[in-house]
C-alpha cells in the first residue's frame, strides 16, 4: 500500500469539515457529467491539502472523478481561505476524446455477451475491443499533464514512457492527490499537510468517514513523478524513498548537478537538515535510500552504518553468464554462493574509477549468490543477450564496492550489466543494480525497520 507522502492529521480535520459542508448544503455540491447506471450510488474520495504561501495558511480541496465538482471556487471560512481545486482535464474534453470509439466498444460489448450466451467463440471481438480502448485510453491520456515539486509540466504520457509503457487504469490522473498537488506545485505553495476522506455508502473495501493514503493503482502510478519521489516510509525523524537510477543521492557541484534526491526532499520538506542523506547510492544505481529530518537521527543512523549494524542487499544482472566469468572469486566447481575480498582504492588520475591495490588499498568484503539467469533484450536495439541475476550483500561500504567485486579479475570478473565506469553501457541501457534491502534499528523508537523494494529489472 502506498505510504502517505505527508503529514494526514490536520488535513484530515479540513476533510470532514468540508464533508460537513457538503451535507448541510452550505457548499453545493453538482454533477457536472453524465454517470452511469452501475456508478450512480458510489461514493467519491474528498481530499484536502493544507498549504502556506509564506504568510497565510490556505487550504486546497477537490473531490475524485470528473463528473461531481463544488460550485464555489473559492471561499472564506475562519478567516482562512479556501480553494476547490478543478480537474485536470475538464469532462468535456475527455467526453470528446472517447468519442471516437465508444459507440463501436458498446456494440462490440454488445455482440461478445450475446455470443457467450449462445457458447460462441468471442476472442476475436475481445481482441478488438480492447486494442479500442487502448487506443481511447491513450487519446485521454494524451490530455493530462502536471506541475512537479519543481514547478516542471511532465505529461501523462511521459510518466506512462517512465513505466515502459505500461498503461495505467482508467481515471489515473482524476485522485485528488495528483490534483491538489499539482496545484500547489503551481502556485509556488508550501505543503503541510494532506488527507483524503471517503465519503459515501460503505463498501467491502471503503468506510464513510474514514481517511485513506493515495490509492497504488492511479497516484502510486503517477505521484512519485509528480512529487519527485517515491515515499516508502516517512515520519517526523526519517524518509525512505525508492531512488530511480539516473538521480544523485546528493548534489554535486555546479547547478547542472543540484537536482538529487537529498535535494528533492529539502523541497518537499523544508523543515529538515541541510544534509539529511546518510548514505549514498551511485548515481546509476535504483533502490532503497535513507534519510533523516533531524541531526540526532542523523548522528544515530551515521553510527549504525559505521559500525556495520545495518544490513542492506542488491540485486544486480551480471553482463554475461557467471559460469563463463574470468575472474579469480568465479565459481570453477557449480558453487552458487561466495564471499569476494578486495582491497581497493581511488584512483587519483581517473576519478571517481577504484583501482585494485592489494598494499594501499580499503579492504571491501561482498556476499554474493546466484538467482538464476535472465534472457535480456536491450529496449532499442533489440539486441538479446543471458545475464546471470545474482543477490550481493556487503558487509562493508566502499565506493563502487559492488561494481568492482563484479568486474574485477580478482573478483567475479564479470561486469554488472549496463556499468559504464566497469563495464559496457550501450545506448538505451542502465546499470543493472538495485538496492532491494535494508535494515536497521529507528533512530528515536529503536524499532526494527524493514524495507524492501522489487527490481526494475
Amino acid at each position: 500500500m502506498m505510504f502517505a507522502p505527508f503529514k494526514q492529521e490536520i488535513a484530515r480535520h479540513y476533510c470532514l469539515d468540508f464533508i460537513s459542508d457538503i451535507q448541510s448544503g452550505v457548499l453545493v455540491f453538482k454533477q457536472i457529467s453524465k454517470i452511469s447506471e452501475e456508478r450512480k450510488d458510489q461514493g467519491i474520495m474528498v481530499g484536502s491539502l493544507v498549504c502556506s504561501n509564506g504568510k497565510d495558511r490556505i487550504i486546497l480541496h477537490a473531490v475524485s472523478g470528473i463528473s461531481k465538482q463544488v460550485e464555489q471556487p473559492v471561499y472564506f471560512k475562519n478567516g482562512e481561505k479556501h480553494i476547490i481545486v478543478p480537474p485536470v482535464v475538464s469532462a468535456k474534453k475527455i467526453t470528446r476524446a472517447l468519442k471516437k470509439n465508444d459507440r463501436k466498444i458498446h456494440e462490440l460489448t454488445e455482440k461478445i455477451e450475446l455470443l457467450q450466451k449462445e457458447n460462441k467463440d468471442a476472442s476475436k471481438e475481445k481482441k478488438l475491443r480492447v486494442s479500442l480502448c487502448d487506443y481511447s485510453l491513450k487519446k485521454v491520456f494524451a490530455l493530462y499533464s502536471f506541475i512537479r515539486f519543481d514547478r516542471t509540466k511532465i505529461s501523462l504520457n511521459k510518466i506512462i514512457s517512465l513505466h515502459e509503457g505500461k498503461l495505467p487504469p482508467t481515471g489515473t490522473g482524476d485522485c485528488c492527490a495528483p490534483k491538489l498537488l499539482s496545484f500547489a506545485f503551481k502556485n509556488g505553495l508550501h505543503i503541510i499537510s494532506m488527507d483524503e476522506v471517503y465519503f459515501g455508502p460503505d463498501t467491502e473495501t471503503k468506510v464513510n468517514g474514514i481517511s485513506y493514503t493515495p490509492c497504488d493503482e492511479r497516484c502510486g502510478y503517477i505521484l512519485p513523478s509528480i512529487l519527485g519521489l517515491e515515499i516508502l516510509y516517512r515520519d517526523s525523524n526519517i524518509i525512505v524513498v525508492n531512488k530511480p537510477g539516473g538521480v544523485l543521492s546528493v548534489p554535486g557541484r555546479g547547478k547542472k548537478k543540484l537536482d538529487s534526491i537529498e535535494t528533492r526532499v529539502r523541497t518537499l520538506f523544508p523543515e529538515c537538515i541541510k544534509q539529511p542523506a546518510v548514505h549514498r547510492l551511485d548515481m546509476e544505481t535504483s533502490g532503497i535510500l535513507v534519510l533523516a529530518f533531524t541531526k540526532e537521527a542523523h548522528r544515530d543512523l551515521n553510527r549504525q552504518f559505521e559500525q556495520g549494524s545495518v544490513q542492506k542487499k542488491y540485486t544486480a544482472l551480471l553482463d554475461g553468464l557467471l559460469e563463463e566469468a574470468q575472474g579469480e572469486k568465479a565459481p570453477r566447481n557449480g558453487e552458487i554462493s561466495g564471499i569476494i575480498k578486495l582491497k581497493f582504492r581511488l584512483d587519483v588520475n581517473n576519478r571517481p574509477h577504484q583501482i585494485y591495490d592489494e598494499v594501499n588499498g580499503k579492504e571491501g568484503i561482498t556476499e554474493w549468490k546466484k538467482e538464476g539467469t535472465k534472457l535480456y533484450i536491450n529496449p532499442l536495439t533489440g539486441e538479446k543477450k543471458r545475464l546471470t541475476r545474482v543477490t550481493f550483500i556487503p558487509h562493508t561500504g566502499r565506493t563502487h564496492q559492488l561494481r568492482l567485486a563484479s568486474s574485477s579479475l580478482h573478483g567475479l570478473g564479470l561486469p554488472i550489466k549496463g556499468d559504464s565506469l566497469y563495464g559496457k553501457c550501450s545506448k538505451g541501457e542502465r546499470l543493472m543494480l538495485h538496492a532491494c534491502e535494508i535494515t536497521f534499528e529507528h533512530p528515536v523508537t529503536k524499532e526494527k525497520m524493514h524495507f524492501s523494494v522489487p527490481s526494475p529489472f
